[in-house]
């Protein structure tokens, strides 16, 4: 006889359906204050069914996304449980996710250029942006190859994909720490 949709899951229960073992479970509510299920006596936990549906989320962020608990817990911070509740049955883009996130976390060269920050001048990134600011080199010449009109869209989407990428090699270096 199963239970109802409805009905609270005990951590065994919950620990088959996620196929993952119970002090995962346990861990993970110590890593996640959205995660509190009722306790009753003994300490016995039982699962509502908007907790089973975040750990799902939550496991799915993990462990087929690739995330970071940090990464994860900023997601629900910034995001909310009903997000990642979503991410567990396939209706989040985690593509658009991760490139949201990638713009966030690190400004764009139109962003550099735009608000005026001064690069560091070394490298091909900060002539290009110095170009488009009107920074000069450490020799006082324009950046070669510019011209101090600014940068080309093409040259401007090359860089944003170099960015992704390297933002991308950068989240797979962090999960393999």
């Amino acid at each position: 006889m199963s239970k109802s949709a409805d009905a609270f899951r005990t951590i065994s229960e919950v620990a088959e359906e996620l196929d993952l073992p119970q002090h995962v479970l346990r861990f993970w509510e110590t890593r996640f204050n959205q995660i509190k299920p009722m306790k009753r006596g003994g300490g016995r936990r039982y699962y509502r069914p908007d907790d089973v549906t975040l750990l799902k989320g939550i496991r799915f962020l993990l462990y087929s996304e690739g995330y970071t608990i940090k990464g994860v817990q900023r997601i629900l911070r910034e995001q909310g449980n009903k997000f990642v509740m979503a991410a567990a049955d396939g209706s989040i883009d985690m593509a658009a996710l991760a490139k949201d996130v990638a713009q966030n976390a690190a400004p764009t060269v139109a962003d550099l250029g735009k608000s005026g920050e001064q690069p560091a001048k070394t490298g091909i990134l900060s002539k290009l942006v110095g170009a488009r600011s009107g920074v000069t080199d450490t020799d006082g010449s324009t950046a070669q190859g510019i011209s101090a009109g600014g940068i080309s869209d093409n040259e401007k989407q090359l860089l944003n994909k170099t960015l992704m990428e390297l933002l991308e090699c950068k989240r797979l270096l962090d999960q393999a720490r």
